[in-house]
């Protein structure tokens, strides 16, 4: 059933939600600063930043480029970061999902193209208007063009502000896509089920680091702990 039927005009919805996000936006922001130093140091010129913050909005997923970047073009790893964005925003494809009932069933391709825009905070807040019946495209889409426009601007702050940053690691930058990953994961615990899956793909990591050179253990953790997830719930089930 869609949540469209509520007698709700969509420029209130669009600034009430926006409202919700300032919150949120607070930490993109500094989120987005950082990335921008990083990606200044990883060698990315102020037009590959404005690119890959409007072409992919996905923070997680632009810490794991920096990551396998190289400052030569010829050298650089087009399909390992093609597949490390794709592993790592898999879960969108979930999170988006329990979205659907926002649209009616002429809308879906619209949906489809907002979806674009959806982060974890500015779906959670969404999903938690839906909970109360007060979830609509107009406080998705307002939450969403805020946090949207936060990224743009802030990494593109960041960029300009590493001109005076000669050494990231020496303020403690470097440890954001460390810390990233500890977020996300503390985000997702679930239970002690989890633990499986998640020891399989730090152990694999850290084996194909030692074994193969370059940052292939991003993919081969990614892939084997999601292997190991998918056998872990198909025999809970059939306990069940």
């Amino acid at each position: 059933m869609s949540t469209l039927a509520a007698p709700y005009r969509f420029s209130d919805q669009f600034f009430a939600g926006a409202r919700a996000c300032i919150p949120v936006v607070i930490s993109v922001a500094a989120y987005g600063v950082v990335w921008g130093v990083l990606a200044r140091g990883a060698g990315l010129s102020l037009i590959e930043v404005v690119l890959m913050s409007g072409l992919v909005f996905a923070g997680s997923a632009q810490f794991v480029a920096l990551d396998l970047w190289t400052a030569t073009p010829s050298s650089l790893p087009i399909g390992p970061l093609i597949l490390a964005a794709l592993i790592v925003n898999l879960r969108y494809l979930l999170l988006t999902a329990t979205l659907r009932p926002l649209f009616r069933p002429d809308q879906q391709w619209k949906g489809a193209l907002m979806m674009g825009i959806v982060s974890d905070e500015t779906w959670a807040m969404t999903v938690g208007e839906m909970a109360k019946g007060r979830g609509t495209i107009g406080f998705l889409l307002g939450g969403g063009v805020l946090a949207y426009c936060c990224w743009m601007a802030t990494t593109v702050i960041g960029h300009t502000l590493g001109s005076a940053i000669d050494d990231p690691s020496k303020y403690g930058l470097d440890f954001a896509f460390t810390a990233t990953f500890l977020a996300l994961l503390l985000g997702m615990w679930k239970g002690k089920g989890d633990l499986v899956p998640w020891l399989v793909a730090a152990l694999a990591a850290m084996v194909s680091a030692r074994l193969i050179e370059g940052s292939w253990y991003i993919l081969i953790g990614g892939i084997v702990g999601s292997l190991a997830g998918a056998v872990a719930e198909r025999l809970r089930k059939n306990a069940d």
